[in-house]
């Protein structure tokens, strides 16, 4: 069997029709998950990207794939890595668009891919800000020399907007020539070579979307698609920020956030809607090409994304927090071996797609990994594969951890021993933090137990204190630092 897999960036769950928005509009992907199935309780093991794709890479936590718990480190050897995998079982494997695999390697030397035959890179300028800041030079990434070779150079980032800003503006590019077009492009291309030139091996495409990770730059007419005064506005406020993990208190500061007004909110959000719906667009492409192409029957499809966007609730966007807009991301899978029109209530996580893969493939893992091979629950939906999900974010000393069992949330920070406990059955906003109203504290107690004993069996141990009163590390916080940190030109003003 082929495998196509297809993630977007930034991308929280409840953003798609097929997951209960009543305004973006995403018909290919709900047309997706009506053909297969779609896991509801899904989740980033860690929400910040590199991290994240390395968990996915590896199915493995990034305390173990990368030795780090945050954007940085490089994925250590003497793992699985989905692409090594598969070519060794025969697969031919392509990976269009973003791969965020740290470090970069500086021109002249050979692109860090982890086992990709080939890879179409399109990393939102960060090699050539690192590497060519005046974009002089070729071979760095190839969306950019794309673009100068369609007359169109530079134009990518015209607008001016960095890469974690949400101040919205539409692309100054024509859609075709959008990076998400040219992901979409990209794939298709490689879709059709292969077919035609390796039609005797499987396939494994890694399409990775870099949208809708700001800048909120959709093109026209995509940037109109949706009118902000229709768009439902972000739910809570900075006001709630007081008793809940601290690091947000330091994105609002850090990124100018309290200079946005309620309306700018939501004009921001009516842009990422206006980003979803225009990826949407390009997954309908890829599909029609494997319907064209005669091979939809033999891949396994899998759309999700590597974390979410709190998109303006409680004042805060971005991510690297446990908030549902942040933790939470799509999971939808179709194709042989996956049940038609279900809905999943299991727990999974990105560390499950390679083991889950690799066995519906025929070629199950050696030996095990964190994830989890999800078979079982798509054969029988009350199959007994995991009753906690874990999630980590961050290292010592601002180390942020989550434990659910998809009724109740419990989270916790390492600076200041910040705990939250969410009801979500009553509570699925998150709006009311029980561990600071006074709750049950033998629930409280309980919870703070379950992430403890979770940290531990997964060998998350930076996260114990075995002479701390609550087992877990604590730190010095000063919320007022946080709050008056000084703004970081709001985002990443260049890449």
């Amino acid at each position: 069997m082929n495998i196509l897999l297809i993630t977007a960036d930034q991308l929280r769950a409840d953003a798609l029709g097929c997951y209960g928005n009543p305004v973006c509009r995403t018909p290919a992907l709900d047309a997706l998950a009506a053909s297969g199935t779609v896991f509801d309780q899904a989740f980033t093991p860690c929400p910040i990207s590199v991290p994240a794709r390395a968990s996915l890479t590896t199915g493995n936590y990034p305390h173990r794939a990368t030795g780090m718990k945050e954007n940085g480190g490089s994925i250590r050897d003497g793992q699985y890595k989905v692409a090594e995998y598969f070519d060794l079982h025969g697969y031919r494997t392509y990976a269009c668009g973003k791969l965020h695999y740290a470090p970069y390697a500086p021109p002249g030397q050979p692109r860090v891919v982890h086992g990709f035959d080939h890879w179409d890179s399109a990393e939102s300028g960060r090699i050539i800000s690192k590497f060519d800041p005046t974009a002089q030079l070729r071979g760095l990434e190839d969306y950019s020399d794309y673009l100068a070779d369609v007359g169109w150079r530079g134009y990518s980032r015209a607008h001016g907007i960095g890469n974690n800003d949400v101040r919205p503006c539409p692309s100054p590019l024509p859609a075709e020539h959008h990076v998400d077009h040219w992901v979409a492009d990209r794939t298709i291309q490689r879709l059709r070579q292969h077919t035609a030139e390796h039609h005797d091996q499987p396939f494994l495409i890694w399409c990775s979307f870099p949208k809708p990770h700001a800048p909120l730059d959709p093109p026209m007419p995509w940037a109109h698609m949706y009118d902000p005064r229709q768009v439902p506005p972000p739910v809570g406020d900075e006001s709630m920020l007081a008793t809940r993990n601290p690091h947000l208190e330091f994105i609002r500061a850090n990124c100018a956030l309290g200079s946005l007004s309620p309306e700018a909110r939501r004009v921001a959000k009516a842009y990422y809607y206006g980003l979803v719906s225009f990826q949407d667009a390009q997954v309908a492409r890829i599909l029609a090409t494997l319907d064209e192409l005669g091979v939809t029957d033999d891949t396994i499809i899998l759309y999700t994304a590597d974390h979410g966007d709190l998109m303006g609730d409680f004042g805060v966007f971005f991510k690297s927090d446990f908030r549902r807009g942040s933790v939470s991301v799509p999971f939808i899978m179709a194709g042989p071996g996956v049940p038609c029109g279900q809905r999943l209530q299991t727990l999974v996580g990105l560390q499950d797609i390679l083991p889950t893969l690799a066995a519906m493939t025929g070629h199950p893992l050696a030996h095990a990994v964190d994830g989890l091979d999800m078979r079982p629950v798509l054969r029988d939906p009350a199959a007994a594969v995991r009753q906690l999900y874990y999630a980590q974010c961050y290292d010592s000393p601002r180390q942020l951890a989550m434990v659910t069992d998809g009724r109740w949330k419990y989270c916790y920070s390492q600076m200041g021993a910040v705990e939250e406990l969410y009801n979500l059955q009553d509570d699925p906003h998150e709006l009311v933090n029980l561990a600071a109203e006074g709750g049950d504290h033998r629930q409280l107690s309980c919870w703070r137990q379950a992430l403890t004993g979770e940290a531990q069996r997964l060998g998350d141990v930076a996260l114990i204190d075995a002479v701390s009163p609550t087992g877990l590390v604590q730190s010095p916080l000063d919320r007022w630092q946080l709050r008056n940190h000084p703004a970081n030109g709001m985002g990443w003003r260049w890449y």
